[in-house]
């Protein structure tokens, strides 16, 4: 082959080659379209304090409808207004968030295409007339009189750009390429308090499983086992063993683990009346109609004797500072996603082909200031005016003393505080745990006692 028609091939490949690298990339870019590359979306917004309500929109695929959450400063906190104003006490990722869109940058016009949008990523969620593929997430934030802040269309991640994503103005064409530094969710789980029972399960002194039915007719209660696991020097033990029965170390400590690490999937409100009573301790109001159908309907009860009742037992759990936690463990809650979360009207229902298996959870907590004794005070505390090194067994043995003692009066000063914390925290709400964590914290004698 001659050098002419090298050269005349090598030429067409070149160009054949530029015409598919122009109309495989999104759009056609001309010079004016570059003239704001690189100014920030927002100039007006430079102060993340200024946000008073934050909401993000995704889209489900699934069910081919906007999937919605929102999270506003009411009050003088944070909320979920579609979580019945539940608190919504992830304020990182609140700040994390609002700084984040504060932050992002026109940093590289890419199409002013309509035709690029599904590619991008960039169609607006709430757009009714757009198809299925190529939603993104749109984030808008409004101020305290309801003025939007920023209002922005996040859409997919860019090859080989990490932490880089298409990003459109709703009401634009233009599509940019920005660095995005923050999580989206909408997620319930994502915007709360993880922590829900503020426990420690080096802090667990007992456990004490109740394995019970209620009689909804009669209200009467069929005992079926009361399981005392109390923990002692290296060891736990458990009421009504015999001499070839130990506690499952292994069970047990999956057993605190699960407590400790105790998350919600979901959230309903008790009524105001229920509520108030369980915070206010001596000066409780007679309950309404309301008040015992709301239990009932997540099944709960009263007895004849005043006992707050589950219809699938409890567990108890105290502390070494005095809180007695109860579990209540109601009814089984059906569906998935909003019906979980909220009570929507999205997901299944008891008799579909497909439920959830999630378990509402009545929780109280409470100060028994008679579990704690207090210990011997040390009869001589010399001790404290020696160097460690040269004290003898009856100073190391009253550093003991001392030191049980005054675990004692901590004890005793954290105990009711932290129950009345804990008590204001429950009192507002029935809390809704997935199926596997129910199973994890319900269980009977034969899970945790075993045979040597």
């Amino acid at each position: 082959m001659n050098e002419n028609k090298r050269t005349i091939i090598y030429g067409a490949v070149a160009v054949v080659l530029l015409i598919i690298a122009i109309f495989s990339s999104p759009g056609r870019i001309t010079p004016e379209a570059f003239m704001d590359q690189g100014e920030v979306f927002f100039p007006d917004f430079t102060d993340p304090n200024k946000a008073a309500t934050l909401e993000v929109v995704g889209y489900d695929q699934s069910t081919g409808t906007p999937r919605a959450f929102k999270v506003t400063f009411k009050g003088s906190a944070w909320t979920i207004p579609s979580h019945h104003d539940y608190p919504a006490d992830a304020r990182d990722r609140l700040a994390r968030t609002a700084a984040g869109v504060i932050g992002i940058k026109k940093d590289e016009f890419r199409t002013n295409n309509v035709s690029d949008h599904e590619a991008c990523g960039v169609i607006d969620p709430l757009d009714e007339t757009a198809g299925i593929s190529g939603r993104g997430q749109r984030i808008t934030i409004s101020g305290q009189s309801d003025e939007i802040l920023a209002d922005v269309i996040i859409g997919t991640p860019i090859e080989m750009r990490p932490n880089y994503r298409y990003v459109r103005i709703p009401g634009s064409n233009r599509v940019y390429a920005a660095e995005v530094d923050m999580e989206l969710s909408t997620r319930f789980q994502d915007w709360i308090d993880t922590d829900l029972l503020r426990l420690r399960k080096s802090d667990i002194d007992r456990v004490v499983l109740r394995d019970y039915s209620v009689n909804e007719r009669t209200l009467s209660i069929d005992d079926r086992d009361n399981l005392v696991l109390t923990r002692q020097p290296g060891r736990w033990a458990a009421n009504r063993m015999s001499a070839g029965q130990s506690v499952d170390s292994t069970a047990i400590d999956e057993l605190l683990s699960s407590l400790e690490g105790l998350t919600i999937v979901g959230v309903r409100p008790k009524p105001q009346g229920l509520s108030a009573n369980l915070k206010v301790a001596g000066d409780q109001k007679e309950l309404t109609q309301e008040d015992f159908v709301s239990l009932r309907n997540k099944g709960f009860y009263l007895s004849n004797d005043g006992r707050l009742l589950s219809n699938e037992g409890e567990l108890q759990v105290m502390t070494n500072y005095g809180v007695n936690y109860t579990l209540r463990f109601g009814e089984v809650v059906y569906g998935s996603g909003l019906a979980v979360s909220a009570g929507g009207e999205d997901g299944s229902r008891r008799g579909d082909e497909v439920e959830g298996e999630n378990r509402y959870l009545f929780i109280t907590a409470d100060y028994d200031p008679g579990y704690l004794q207090e210990p011997p005070k040390p009869t001589d505390t010399s001790y404290l005016f020696k160097e460690e090194r040269r004290w003898d067994a009856t100073d190391r043995a009253n550093k003991l003393t001392k030191d049980r003692h005054d675990f004692w009066v901590n004890a005793v000063a954290r105990g009711p505080q932290a129950a009345a914390e804990l008590s204001n925290r429950f009192a507002d709400w029935y809390y809704v745990i997935s199926s596997d964590s129910y199973d994890k914290i319900h269980l009977k004698r034969s899970d945790l006692v075993a045979n040597r």
